[in-house]
């Protein structure tokens, strides 16, 4: 296991004095699907945007492991998942692209903002008929001069209603697959460009998603991230921050969920007796130990493979299907053990459990994943 250095720490510490704010008021923003301009001014304020950029453009130059320090942490002390989940794709899907592959005109242009949180980010991959299987995408992106045109729709796009950048995957070459995938930055307010309503949906409730319209939309070929015909490892590249810096946000909250419940075994009585004495309850809690054990594992010793250069496409898929698979178990058993209380909104473990089930989805589904071990040990 990692051992985290002196500096780190502190960096982890110092944000835990936002963690109350960013956490105020988000039960009634869930049931009521809000997002919380307030709660990401916070976010704002405390830098946490800041993490793995180069402070040449506003960032704070903090590498993935101790980018992924500090979410862990803060997954623990906020409760606001869909306010992390935000974060996520604000930091990961929209500025960490354009830090590695955009030119540094882009960088001057979108990458100041992105730091400071003076915009938020979104990402458009997911279409009607191309979920999981990003390679059959339809919306297409036709050169013109100096300009791609961008027509199609993209759907279940996380920050969508609230974003004013948009990194956009659009297909611009309708004979390959793929190197026919072109990422193109696209501002809120373009000609062309409809942003649908905000979508009711299970959980992440703070975490508004649309979907959008692209309709002769026209944007300059300088919006071009990397080079044209790159989005698929443009892709692959963000998927790895992806799936390491959000579930291991997850982790953090299973780990506060897991002493949550360990307290709670130990004070409540039935029978004459704690509920931890009783042996199926107590099953219950070290499976919970062991998920959260195994997730923080798979995920930190990806990170280190990656970071030292190695291929981790497998350990990826394991480490992911893993964490999800392991919040959605933690979080069913934490609201069985609660009871009637776990059932209630008010105690926020039934919000725990609808939020984690996107999990088993987004980032590539649980099936997915197994799929894509298969192929690589040969099946």
């Amino acid at each position: 296991m990692i051992q985290w250095t002196e500096e780190q720490c502190k960096l982890r510490d110092s944000f835990r004095v936002w963690h109350k704010e960013f956490s105020e008021g988000h039960l009634a923003d869930d049931q009521d699907s809000r997002f919380s301009p307030e709660r990401w001014a916070r976010v704002r304020d405390s830098g946490l945007l800041r993490l793995p950029f180069d402070p040449a453009w506003g960032g704070l130059g903090h590498n993935l492991l101790t980018t992924m320090c500090v979410l862990e942490d803060l997954g623990y002390g906020c409760r606001d998942a869909g306010l992390l989940f935000s974060i996520s794709t604000h930091i990961v899907s929209t500025g960490i692209p354009i830090q590695r592959f955009g030119s540094d005109d882009l960088k001057a242009r979108y990458l100041k903002r992105i730091c400071s949180g003076e915009v938020i980010g979104a990402h458009a991959i997911s279409e009607p008929n191309a979920g999981s299987d990003s390679m059959s995408m339809e919306s297409s992106a036709t050169e013109d001069g100096d300009d791609y045109v961008l027509n199609g729709t993209k759907s279940y796009i996380s920050n969508g209603p609230v974003a004013d950048v948009f990194v956009v995957y659009a297909r611009s070459d309708p004979d390959s697959t793929f190197q026919g995938i072109t990422a193109i930055i696209l501002d809120r307010g373009t000609s062309g460009f409809t942003i649908g309503e905000p979508i009711v949906k299970m959980g992440l409730k703070t975490s508004p998603f649309c979907q959008l319209s692209f309709d002769g939309c026209r944007v300059p070929k300088t919006n071009v991230v990397g080079r044209a015909g790159s989005g698929f490892l443009i892709l692959e590249y963000v998927l790895v921050w992806e799936i390491l810096s959000l579930f291991i946000m997850w982790v953090g909250g299973m780990q506060h969920r897991f002493e949550r419940c360990v307290e709670f075994a130990n004070n409540r009585r039935q029978f004459g007796h704690k509920i931890g004495t009783y042996q199926s309850i107590a099953d219950k809690i070290v499976d919970m130990k062991v998920g959260v054990e195994s997730s923080r594992k798979w995920l930190y010793d990806t990170a280190e493979q990656y970071a030292g250069g190695s291929n981790v496409t497998t350990s990826l898929a394991i480490a992911k299907m893993i964490a999800s698979e392991a919040n959605v178990s933690s979080a069913m058993t934490a609201v069985q053990l609660f009871g009637g209380r776990g059932y209630l909104a008010e105690y926020g473990l039934e919000k725990d459990l609808r939020d984690a089930i996107g999990g088993t989805i987004y980032s590539g589904s649980t099936e997915m994943q197994q799929r894509r071990i298969a192929k690589m040990i040969g099946l």
